[in-house]
């Protein structure tokens, strides 16, 4: 065993389905029933060839967790490596991931606001459901996406916005549908992700047009066209 296996966790693929644009994975590994989890955190899972000297890592947010199974949501398109790896995936197969482990979780706040697109909204849905459920009807999260297909179940107050099958780069139906919003006039607790120049223009409108502060403002940008690396 080289030794960055030792650090990853062997798990099996025990259900594979694809609706829509999204492709879901059931993986199980004895080691991932006494692994710490919280509702947005992602793993890292090695999408390379078999016997590569090095790992090629890929990063997803589990969409829920059950004993020693974890469920993983992504959004298929490109034919980049992650792409082939998940719709690939089948029944059987086996794969090495880390734990679930990053800082993009809920914060206490009086209310919640959620803000991205597809690849988001898969961070997003455990999120919400972990939610106490006072905070949950209080909360908000608008989700941008190509077309209905796309909807994820998410609980909670949505607003869906459609982009009719325009790239979500830089998108500014995004922003234009937050400040749309009425927001209580105290800030709460944003979360944003997606596309890493959206995020941006929809912290800088919570940040300079309603004052929030920018603790307040818990971004994770997952891609950019044209940059590898990013979560």
């Amino acid at each position: 065993m080289k030794l960055w296996e030792r650090l990853f966790v062997r798990a099996t693929v025990v259900e594979a389905e694809t609706t829509g644009r999204f492709r879901r994975l059931r993986l199980q590994a004895a080691a991932l029933g006494t692994a710490e989890w919280r509702p947005g955190q992602q793993v890292r899972v090695d999408v390379g060839p078999a016997r590569a000297m090095a790992p090629l890592l890929r990063t997803y947010s589990v969409w829920s967790r059950d004993g020693d199974t974890i469920e993983l949501q992504a959004l298929l398109h490109g034919s980049g490596p992650g792409a082939v790896w998940m719709g690939g995936a089948r029944v059987g197969d086996t794969a090495l991931l880390s734990r679930p482990k990053g800082d993009f979780v809920t914060r206490p706040a009086a209310y919640h606001l959620f803000v991205g697109e597809e690849t988001a909204s898969v961070a997003f849905g455990p999120m919400l459901r972990a939610l106490p459920a006072a905070e949950r009807a209080a909360s908000r999260a608008v989700v941008e996406i190509s077309g209905p297909a796309d909807r994820l179940d998410l609980d909670g107050d949505v607003t869906w916005v459609e982009r009719d099958g325009d790239s979500a780069a830089e998108s500014g139906r995004l922003v234009a549908a937050v400040r749309l919003l009425d927001l209580p006039p105290q800030p709460g607790q944003a979360y944003v992700a997606g596309e890493a120049r959206t995020v941006q223009a929809v912290r800088r409108h919570l940040v300079q047009d309603r004052g929030w502060p920018r603790r307040s403002v818990l971004t994770k940008p997952f891609w950019t066209p044209g940059k590898r690396g990013m979560e």
